[in-house]
């Protein structure tokens, strides 16, 4: 196309404020959380009741606090229609025996609490160093009946990447904790780059915006931008795109990340690093966005290309959120992501041409664990409504053929399936009644899954309740790892119904052998007929 990309961005009205108000309000009526020291962590919106393109008013809304006087943990749910008529009553409240991701706030005064302490503020003058977050999230002792208290590590890292000490600060008090489980044990190495000194502005956690990408007066794209740090999910879901429109007919009505696992080889589990960890996709850290306009706090349109971590090699920036950008004929949206010492770049490419490029990269800062390898494995959840929510119909390219004697086969009931390269195995999703139909086209970097990364692709059939497997950052194999299968039981039909593909990437984060795609991994999702 001869002319340039134009972008429109329309801000979303922003309830957060009003939703945190609400479930304060539920916590202090609910005879669950009796104790006198409750904080909100945070608060979202699970998946609409239905596909109308209403955005997040039909949603359901979900807000996790913790308890600090009864080392609980507490979900708040109810329907977010019932809390504009004012209804609290239909809200549930819920105490849990896990532990949350920590929120900005709460690592604020782990960091506090450490630079205060008596005998560590000394020592961190003298040799000027630095508060930061390890992995894993929280490491408080187990409690006999289940719970387990609430302790941050904070790791204290010098001016080159050396990690000096591990502390760790016991919320309901400030309690410094010297004995810290499943912290790994210190190493004098760094090939990361050093956390950073100073931090960029917070910026909340919500924020959303209608975007419309033009070529001249003709509108090409149209979509809902959810920044990570509003995104859905149980550990939310990185740069959350919805209501995804090409020329004006749908393709996807909701695209994220909502599962991300790491694994460590045995020289890392013998380091103390894993063996696992489920981690988190809506803490957002700083990375550089060219200054623009921010039509919401959190979202940035950038006039220039944005450089996160893996671009700029520091771990240091002037922006947390996600920005959006046009670069060439491609428009841009990317956010960078901290779970720990891990950074996680989220991304997505829209291009001119109707190409969709998901991209998922992989960093970390200076610290004990990964400079050993390990595998991260990243699963994208993609609700294809091609041309529409049904039907939909999904079919698989090989060659050479694996069914009767052509190279595409619909596939009839929900299933897992495997990349195999060497049959250039691709799949597409098309709507029977228009014709419209996308390609879907596996990365060369994406890797084939282990064990522990379970699957590749998998086809099934749409349910609201399966945004996610519902598990929350732990570092147990046998529950971190994915359970996408398990939507799979029983396979019910998938043939002109509506269907969601969730597709995996398997990386290989070894800095002794480079990082093959630059860090990335992804599909690519191109339109093969398309009306208009």
């Amino acid at each position: 196309m001869s002319e340039d990309l134009r972008l429109e961005i329309e801000p979303v009205e922003d309830h957060g404020s009003a939703w945190a108000e609400a479930v304060t309000e539920v916590l202090r009526r609910n005879a669950v959380t009796a104790g006198d020291d409750v904080r909100l962590l945070r608060v979202r919106v699970d998946d609409p009741e239905d596909k109308d393109g209403r955005g997040q008013a039909s949603g359901m809304l979900v807000a996790e606090a913790y308890d600090y006087t009864t080392e609980n943990a507490v979900r708040v749910q109810g329907p977010v229609r019932a809390l504009e008529a004012g209804d609290l009553e239909s809200f549930r409240v819920e105490g849990w025996a896990y532990q949350p991701a920590p929120s900005q706030e709460e690592l604020d005064l782990a960091f506090e609490a450490v630079r205060n302490d008596d005998q560590l503020r000394p020592l961190i003058e003298a040799e000027g160093l630095q508060p930061y977050a390890p992995m894993p999230p929280v490491a408080g002792p187990d409690l006999q009946d289940g719970r387990s208290e609430r302790v941050l590590p904070v790791g204290l890292v010098d001016q080159r990447g050396i990690t000096r000490q591990f502390v760790g600060v016991r919320l309901r008090d400030r309690l410094i904790v010297a004995d810290l489980p499943g912290v790994p044990r210190l190493e004098d190495r760094a090939c990361e780059p050093s956390p950073p000194f100073f931090g960029c502005p917070f910026t909340g956690t919500t924020g959303q915006v209608w975007v419309s990408v033009f070529v001249g007066a003709t509108r090409i794209w149209r979509f809902l931008l959810v920044r990570p740090a509003a995104s859905s999910g149980t550990n939310g879901s990185g740069v959350e795109l919805r209501f995804v429109d090409y020329r004006d007919h749908r393709v996807l009505y909701r695209a994220h990340v909502p599962i991300l696992n790491v694994e460590y080889f045995a020289e890392g589990q013998q380091a103390g690093c894993g063996p696992t960890y489920r981690d988190w996709q809506n803490q957002e850290t700083c990375f550089d966005a060219p200054d623009g306009s921010d039509p919401v706090p959190g979202i940035r349109v950038c006039p220039t290309p944005a450089r996160t971590i893996i671009e700029s090699g520091s771990d240091v920036g002037n922006f947390r959120g996600a920005a959006i950008y046009v670069e060439g004929t491609e428009v841009v949206i990317v956010s960078e992501l901290a779970a720990g010492w891990y950074r996680y770049i989220s991304q997505w490419r829209l291009a001119a041409d109707g190409t969709i490029r998901p991209r998922f990269g992989f960093a970390a800062a200076a610290n004990t664990c990964t400079c050993l390898g390990h595998h991260h494995h990243v699963y994208w959840r993609l609700d294809l409504d091609v041309d529409g929510i049904s039907p939909n119909r999904v079919e698989e390219f090989n060659n050479p053929p694996i069914v009767g004697t052509g190279n595409w086969h619909v596939k009839s009931f929900e299933i897992r399936r495997a990349r195999d390269p060497g049959r250039q195995r691709h799949w597409r999703v098309s709507n029977p009644q228009t014709g419209a139909s996308y390609l879907i086209v596996p990365g060369s970097a994406d890797g084939n899954a282990t064990g522990y990364g379970v699957g590749d692709l998998w086809v099934l059939q749409y349910r609201g309740n399966e945004i996610d497997d519902g598990q929350p950052f732990t570092t147990d194999p046998n529950l971190s790892r994915a359970r996408i299968d398990s939507f799979a039981i029983p396979a019910e039909p998938v043939t002109d119904r509506d269907v969601v593909l969730w597709y995996s990437a398997h990386f290989l984060h070894d800095e002794a052998h480079g990082h093959p795609g630059g860090g990335y991994v992804g599909p690519d999702l191109s339109p093969e007929r398309w009306p208009g």
